[in-house]
């Protein structure tokens, strides 16, 4: 484990955001979604995420999920992802969102 520094994470821009769509993401290389997500006064970003073993598309929508929205864009295929979806590996090696525990404005930071 590397050891960063207060100023290190503070440059991350972890923010919650709400899933306003869910869209299938055939072209992937493994199964995923692809997340239209509102992260108010900083805008509508989309992500590309392989969370479908545990979560279906009508499940998601409303969800609010923290997303790194500072990393360059990255084209997936023929999709281009604006933002991180972060989540946890669980045991069978599947994707559990990290999500907050209480509702929060969109844009939120973490600190």
């Amino acid at each position: 484990m590397e050891i960063i520094n207060w100023s290190d994470f503070e440059k991350v821009e972890l923010r919650v955001g709400t899933i306003i769509k869910v869209e299938d993401f055939p072209e992937a290389r493994n199964p995923a979604y692809k997340l239209t997500v509102d992260f108010g006064e900083l805008g509508i970003k989309k992500s590309s995420t392989q969370i479908t073993q545990l979560y279906n598309k009508e499940e998601l929508i409303g969800k609010q999920v923290i997303g790194v929205i500072n990393f360059p864009s990255k084209k997936v295929g023929p999709f281009v992802s604006e933002f991180l979806t972060t989540g946890f590996y669980d045991k069978e090696g599947r994707v559990v969102l990290a999500i907050p525990d209480k509702e929060v404005p969109n844009g939120t930071k973490m600190g």
